[in-house]
């Protein structure tokens, strides 16, 4: 097979995962009350508060879609606004107790998901395989774009 057309193959695939976990993750979320959008901006502020654009990166988003789901949660008291020392028209978001016991109630099924996965991938050893080429897809992804993006050749898909 040829290079593009194992680009258009993996990118394909990749879609393809996207639509079944964005599937999983909603139905791992609607018994605590989220949809798989709220369930990931506030897993990404479960750490730390963090700004709606930095959401939208860690996620590859826009930052606009971050900012309708992150009002939502507000909205919802799942989620709050707080100061930014580093930026004052930036505000954080943080997760409210409510917003962190929506998440905790999703702890089991997702466990027990992930270990069903595990395991039909051929144990944790296999599915670390597959995170770890994943990323390494990911990382060679942002190195052409930051490339592209300075000039160094051609965008696109």
């Amino acid at each position: 097979m040829s290079t593009p057309g194992l680009l258009s193959d993996t990118a394909l695939a990749v879609f393809r995962l996207n639509g079944q976990f964005l599937s999983a993750a909603e139905r791992l979320a609607r018994p605590a009350g989220l949809t798989a959008a709220w369930w990931q901006v506030l897993g990404a502020v479960l750490r730390e508060p963090l700004p709606v654009a930095g959401i939208a990166r860690a996620m590859g988003v826009t930052r606009q879609s971050v900012q309708r789901v992150a009002d939502l949660l507000v909205e919802r008291g799942l989620a709050v606004y707080e100061p930014n020392p580093a930026h004052r028209r930036a505000k954080l978001l943080a997760p409210t107790d409510e917003g962190r016991a929506a998440v905790d109630r999703i702890t089991p099924g997702h466990a027990e998901f992930a270990a069903r996965l595990g395991e039909a991938l051929g144990g944790e050893e296999a599915f670390a395989e597959v995170r770890d080429a994943l990323e390494r897809l990911s990382k060679a992804l942002d190195g052409l774009e930051a490339r592209d993006a300075d000039g160094g050749g051609p965008a696109g898909v």
